[in-house]
């Protein structure tokens, strides 16, 4: 997309969305003093699915559909994002966690397969962390629990690496110092918030002609007022407390699958077998960091080969 191309500003409601995905409905819940959106499709067994940022449940759109023909898939806007409330705290991902405990609890259900993307990615990490016993199986896609490695993320970019495209060997994550930030990327971005899609979009993806105008333009809707800003933002802001959590938890005992994309899969591969017991890691190196839009088919089979297994 030409950074110059201006869009036009459409409301793009879940009532509108919704239609992109035959068999599933708009569903709303109270939990863990939270109301939380999510949509629910299929049959099966369940598979919960938690979107990254910034971006929100449509962003399951390519998977969503085939997987609900084995599956009962639910995708959540997590705490924060979307339609799902915006509350003042609560961002720390163990809090986050049991949003999607009460959640499944509310809805009757015993165990799930879990299945995040980015921060979402940290969220289905926790929930199995601190709910092992409702977690049947655990994916991660291009993001996994914060740890101590975390802080050592530079603060400028090494020499000759900080281009047009994420480096795989130096990538270099400015946004991780930048949503730390609190009141002042709100009156920044607000109204603008295209304007780092697009950015974001070309610099961690291979093809970013792969992330359509109507996402793009969707998403900007999502993260233009101030208050979506500030709580996606307070995601990131809860790293520390993240950090300290996770000294505390055991092992992941239950299967793990992670699925990496060239900006992550070297990390994902060297830091996954500190925390899961019973681990596999695939990469998707012909993809970035946006792996639905990229790469659907490739996570499709990955995923189907492992749930089956």
């Amino acid at each position: 997309m030409d950074d110059k191309t201006i869009l036009p500003q459409i409301q793009y409601t879940d009532d509108e969305l919704i239609k992109d995905f035959p068999g599933f409905t708009n569903q709303y819940a109270m939990v863990n003093g939270v109301r939380l959106h999510y949509v629910d499709g299929g049959s099966g067994t369940p598979l919960i699915c938690l979107p990254g940022w910034p971006q929100n449940w449509y962003s399951y759109r390519s998977v969503a559909l085939p997987l609900a023909k084995t599956y009962r898939v639910i995708i959540v806007d997590i705490r924060g994002m979307g339609s799902s409330e915006k509350p003042a705290s609560g961002f720390d991902k163990k809090t986050m966690a049991t949003d999607i405990l009460e959640l499944i609890q509310q809805l009757g259900l015993s165990g799930v397969h879990i299945m995040g993307h980015d921060i979402g990615g940290m969220v289905a990490m926790s929930f199995a962390f601190n709910y092992p016993q409702f977690t049947k199986k655990l994916i991660v896609l291009d993001g996994s629990h914060p740890s101590e490695g975390r802080m050592q993320m530079p603060l400028l970019p090494a020499a000759g690496t900080f281009k047009t495209k994420m480096d795989a060997n130096m990538p270099y994550a400015w946004w991780m110092g930048f949503n730390q930030v609190k009141e002042l990327p709100e009156k920044i971005l607000e109204g603008r918030f295209q304007y780092l899609l697009d950015w974001l979009f070309k610099y961690v993806m291979i093809d970013e002609s792969k992330m359509s105008l109507f996402e793009r333009a969707l998403y900007a809707s999502v993260y233009n007022e101030a208050e979506s800003i500030r709580a996606s933002n307070a995601w990131y802001q809860t790293f520390t407390q993240d950090i300290e959590d996770a000294k505390l938890y055991p092992q992941l005992a239950m299967p793990v699958l992670g699925i990496g994309s060239y900006v992550s899969y070297n990390y994902m591969k060297m830091g996954l077998p500190y925390v899961a017991n019973n681990l596999k890691v695939i990469p998707v190196l012909e993809s970035g960091h946006y792996l639905f839009e990229e790469k659907p088919e490739q996570v499709l089979d990955a995923v189907f080969h492992f749930l089956a297994s």
